[in-house]
């Protein structure tokens, strides 16, 4: 059992900021620099082994200092040559890490305005792993490149035929249709948000070539200045400078490590914090090159914090963490999950700041008379507040939005939510199933007719029972609440099946119910232990390494003694 201590959510952002969102750290202490390991070469290798290539030349982690190992160095794609080299932990990897959709789309709104979510609209969707960041599954492709353009030629053209939106970006009055200080004006202004970084006079000027077809003499082409803005914004959008958050940082003495710059540590505060590019007065702390000292990095995390796009980030992470992201129901209940899960993440980690696992564990719950009914508890005068009660649930693993995710077969799979205990709440990998297995059938048999039966006939095959064994009995403990949350006796369409609720967690014990299991979980550091590294991996945007072993174990122990 676990000494209580206090573990605030608002901790849990700010322990991995200074350590992590400046993305550095050494094999006692995260270093609170910001230090990036990266070569400029495309491929390397180290004493533990790993070879790799990519654009720029990206991760480069020592070998073995006792085995003469020279820098290795892994591209994109790279996870396995990083993993497989030994020493001790260094800096953490900078990779060019592509905007994923929905951080493109929240790009776009505070960059122009735009509010439609194009990226969602027409870009490939991101692969989830879960999160939908992880640049170790981002490819290039002709589609992207095809979807890509066809986005920057709608947005351009919406914007062009706004002119309160275009009146943001141009600032001045065009004397001419070819003005070119006016121009200057445009991509002056607009090219260092889109970049995150101060440009260079050659960058402006690559882009001033665009004015001249706003006065060639083509009848296709109008002969006005916005024919050059709109040029502009499409080629813009397709730099890969705006698409890609491209780390180049700057040499230290420690050798193939590298600190990142202040606009650099902006950008990885503002898309982990809020989704989104960095504001001005980021932007500004940036410019005076202030951000390379945590305490500073720190006052800008809390001020981020307090701004609405922080609640909708944290919102998303826990979505993609718990498996809620697309909620398997009809909308009107599914809109009416969301409110509650909404509510409780703001209430425990914004509105009442407390310890962060009661999330986990909180008595109450935000409900309307609808959901009351479909839960099974006292309906509300008006949506609000409701105490759970004796009912057996309490926290977020009892809100439909959780327990209607991970089933199959059109009902709940006491494997599936195995495996969600398992991998998101616990951290643990499981294996993948052997290939001879079909997985796309339930557990059949000839002779038992109840679910429960079945299960336990297939964890009896000795080919299924190692992993089964671990599995099958957290979700069957939880299998009183159906696809829905909702709280069922028996069997779908058979009320001979009793359902009893008992479950087991091993090694720790049995469990019944969402309440038990989150107990169970929590005295024994499993959820703050996972936590920690689940939201390491989203603001890395990869999968942890065995190399970050210490820093993170650092991290978990700091978040466990936070008060």
């Amino acid at each position: 059992m676990r000494t209580p201590v206090r573990r605030t959510a608002s901790l849990l952002l700010l322990g991995v900021l200074p350590a992590f969102a400046a993305a550095c750290g050494s094999s006692s202490q995260p270093d609170a620099m910001g230090n990036a390991a990266r070569t400029n070469a495309g491929t390397g290798n180290g004493n533990g082994g790993g070879t790799g290539s990519g654009v720029g030349g990206n991760t480069g982690l020592p070998g073995d200092p006792n085995g003469g190992g020279t820098v290795g160095l892994a591209g994109t794609g790279n996870v396995a040559g990083a993993a497989a080299m030994s020493g001790p932990y260094v800096a953490s990897e900078s990779v060019v890490r592509k905007l994923s959709r929905a951080e493109f789309d929240n790009t776009l709104l505070d960059l122009l305005g735009d509010a439609t979510n194009p990226a969602s609209q027409f870009l490939p969707e991101d692969q989830f792993s879960p999160y939908d960041n992880d640049y170790t599954l981002q490819l290039a492709s002709a589609a992207l490149v095809d979807s890509l353009q066809r986005l920057a030629e709608d947005v351009a053209a919406r914007l062009i035929a706004d002119p309160t939106r275009l009146a943001t970006i141009v600032p001045c009055t065009p004397a001419t249709p070819g003005d070119a200080a006016c121009f200057s004006q445009v991509v002056g202004g607009l090219l260092p948000r889109a970049y995150r970084r101060p440009v260079t006079q050659d960058e402006i000027d690559r882009y001033m070539s665009l004015l001249t077809y706003a006065t060639e003499n083509n009848p296709d082409v109008p002969h006005d200045f916005n024919t050059a803005v709109g040029l502009f914004v499409r080629s813009l959008l397709q730099d890969p400078e705006f698409l890609y958050r491209i780390e180049v940082g700057t040499p230290t003495a420690n050798g193939g490590v590298d600190a990142l710059t202040s606009h650099e540590i902006a950008s990885r505060m503002s898309y982990l914090l809020w989704g989104t590019m960095p504001d001005a007065t980021l932007l500004t702390t940036a410019d005076a090159g202030m951000l390379a000292d945590a305490a500073t990095r720190t006052t800008e995390a809390t001020r981020l914090l307090q701004d609405p796009r922080a609640r909708a980030q944290l919102h998303r992470f826990h979505a993609m963490w718990l498996g809620y992201r697309a909620i398997p129901v009809d909308g009107t209940l599914a809109a009416a999950f969301s409110r509650e899960t909404s509510a409780l993440l703001d209430r425990v980690m914004f509105d009442e700041p407390q310890n962060y696992l009661n999330l986990f564990t909180f008595p109450e719950t935000f409900i309307d008379a609808t959901l009351a009914e479909h839960y099974g508890l006292p309906a509300p005068a008006a949506e609000g507040w409701v105490s759970y009660g004796m009912s057996g649930r309490a926290g977020l693993l009892s809100h439909g939005s959780v327990l209607s995710a991970f089933g199959k077969f059109s009902d709940t799979s006491p494997t599936q939510r195995g495996i969600f205990v398992r991998t998101r709440l616990m951290c643990e990998k499981v294996s993948p199933p052997p290939p001879n297995v079909n997985t796309d059938q339930p557990p059949t048999s000839m002779t038992a007719v109840c679910k429960a039966d079945r299960y336990a006939e297939h964890r009896a095959n000795a080919a299924c029972a190692t992993c089964h064994g671990m599995l099958d009995p957290i979700g069957l403990g939880l299998e009183n609440y159906d696809l829905s949350g909702q709280w069922r006796d028996h069997d779908n369409n058979n009320v001979d099946c009793a359902i009893d609720g008992q479950g087991e967690i091993k090694p720790y014990g049995a469990f019944s119910g969402p309440a038990q299991l989150a107990q169970i979980l929590i005295d024994n550091n499993e959820i703050d232990d996972c936590v920690v590294r689940q939201y390491l991996s989203f603001a890395l945007g990869r999968p942890l390494l065995a190399a970050e072993d210490t820093p993170i174990s650092d991290l978990v122990t700091s978040f466990r003694q936070s008060d």
